[in-house]
């Protein structure tokens, strides 16, 4: 089967890409998906209800070699899941936006009718060769041929989503390089010795990400204690700045809308009314978290244990992994790749989404990427022609 255009990945990027293409024009697509359905990962995004943009756009949310390039072209089309979808959003305290229905699924079914017949679908089927030309071969031993090819095969991260890193190599056929690869949006491993009584508990924190005298980064929002370390979202909103780095400990800061003065000074009232030390934290912290303050405060004055209660050091060891990651640092190393998100080396041959060295901030960044760089290959696919 000869096509203009195959896509390779029905996910986000994928499908933006398609939608735009069969919209504007009459090229034969054809979208080549690993798995048994397409739009499988964005349909869990958000845990399940659709986060897929954020009101707070600024290339200071992306990460890599295209971060700049994402802060181009992403950043300055802020509402451009408008041009994808028809339904109403709206956006939470925290800016991230979501369809009013708060169901992902529903997002994936409004790209899937916008098709509407009019690209053809290959289903749990992969690509395991291409030849410039282009000649692809499919996992079923069928060949196909196309015009252009369109890499949005997805990361590494989460390989439930058919994503487990195995499709870089269409890329690196041709003499593209690929960036160290590190899992990102996941939990984090720490030394557990302080916190083996805390697990299950979760608490509203300041979580700050620190290497050296630096903080990289701070964040306010659940923890959730676990066997391993630390889990909740402000845990996944710090992981991209511990991503590849050694030597991160991360800082909890209990009560981050009480000053130490507040506490010192209630710590001296409860010794004055006959607590016991164990006991001088209960009802202001969790019990057990306040006796894992008490029992890591050096001499237990009120000031160190005030002090322990702001600054709980955590030394990170490691991530729970790219099978956990909601996103992959690194990828396809951004100098052989044009702004036309188009290979440098190979002529009709483009990237969209996560397969590039592009990641963002937890919060619908790393969506919004997906879908500007699937409209934008679909855009240089139509200038062409």
């Amino acid at each position: 089967m000869k096509y203009d255009v195959a896509l390779i990945g029905g996910g986000a990027s994928g499908l933006a890409c398609a939608v735009r293409l069969t919209e504007k024009s009459k090229l034969k697509t054809v979208i080549i998906e690993a798995g048994e359905r397409l739009g499988k990962k964005l349909s869990a995004t958000g845990n399940g209800q659709g986060n897929i943009s954020n009101t707070d756009l600024s290339p200071d949310h992306y990460f890599g070699g295209g971060a700049n390039l994402a802060g181009r072209f992403a950043c300055n089309n802020p509402q451009i899941y408008a041009e994808l979808f028809d339904c109403i959003f709206t956006a939470d305290a925290q800016g991230r936006i979501y369809p009013a229905g708060r169901q992902a699924s529903s997002l994936t079914d409004c790209l899937i009718r916008k098709l509407n017949g009019k690209a053809d679908i290959l289903l749990s089927t992969k690509v395991i060769g291409i030849e410039k030309g282009f000649t692809l071969t499919l996992s079923d031993g069928n060949k196909i041929t196309a015009g252009s090819v369109v890499l949005c095969v997805g990361g590494k991260a989460q390989k439930q989503f058919k994503t487990d890193g195995s499709s870089y190599a269409l890329a690196c056929a041709f003499g593209h390089k690929l960036t160290p690869l590190y899992p990102s949006l996941v939990q984090l491993k720490t030394i557990t010795q302080h916190i083996k009584t805390l697990k299950g508990i979760r608490a509203d924190c300041t979580v700050s990400a620190v290497k050296g005298a630096k903080i990289l980064k701070s964040v306010r929002g659940d923890v959730i204690f676990t066997e391993y370390g630390v889990s909740g979202n402000a845990i996944f909103a710090l992981s991209p700045y511990v991503a590849g780095r050694d030597g991160i400990t991360l800082s909890l800061e209990f009560l981050p809308d009480v000053t130490v003065g507040e506490i010192v000074d209630n710590l001296k009232k409860r010794r004055m009314a006959g607590y016991a030390q164990e006991d001088l934290l209960s009802g202001t912290l969790h019990n057990r978290i306040g006796r894992a303050v008490i029992d890591r405060a050096a001499d237990k004055t009120d000031m160190q244990i005030a002090h322990m209660l702001k600054n709980f050091t955590l030394p990170v060891t490691g991530t729970l992994g790219f099978d956990y990651a909601q996103v992959t640092r690194g990828g396809i190393d951004m100098g052989g790749i044009t702004d036309r998100l188009e290979s440098k080396l190979v002529k009709n041959l483009y990237f969209a989404g996560e397969v590039l060295d592009v990641d963002g901030d937890c919060g619908g960044y790393n969506l919004h990427w997906a879908f500007a760089s699937g409209l934008r290959v679909a855009d240089a696919i139509l200038e062409d022609i």
